[in-house]
């Protein structure tokens, strides 16, 4: 007999459907990750905002208003209720508001309901108010 070097059509075949089976276990398990890491970055992200909304009251005394927006942290108001003590370079560092990790702005209401100062919402995955899972909104007063 001869010195054979190389695989065989069968070694190489089992190799494969071995190869694709463990690939049918485990990407959903790392595909469900991102959508859990996304849901992680919007609640960094919103609590990120929190305390430059906390440095701009405590230079200011008040909040920004939902007309001015988080746009607030970035750029003096022009209107409503002007700042005298607006902090140089602004309170984000990026001086950029930031998307939510599915592209869509923030919602920023002040005063908020129920009492709150303010509320900062991402609305999720789909973009809407409402749903469950990805969908879900992730709202500021409700993070742990």
């Amino acid at each position: 007999m001869k010195n054979q070097k190389g695989f065989t059509l069968i070694e190489i075949m089992v190799v494969i459907i071995i190869l694709g089976l463990l690939a049918g276990l485990v990407l959903p398990k790392f595909l469900g990750q991102e959508e859990k890491a996304k849901v992680k970055i919007a609640m960094t992200q919103i609590r990120d905002l929190e305390g430059a909304l906390d440095m701009f009251k405590l230079d200011n005394g008040f909040y920004p208003t939902t007309d001015q927006g988080l746009d607030a942290l970035i750029k003096k108001p022009e209107t409503g209720r002007i700042p005298d003590k607006w902090r140089d370079g602004g309170y984000l560092k990026p001086a950029r508001i930031p998307k939510d990790p599915w592209g869509k702005d923030y919602v920023y209401i002040a005063p908020g309901s129920e009492n709150r100062e303010y509320e900062i919402i991402s609305y999720g995955a789909d973009g809407e108010p409402g749903g469950e899972g990805n969908n879900a909104d992730i709202e500021s007063w409700k993070m742990q």
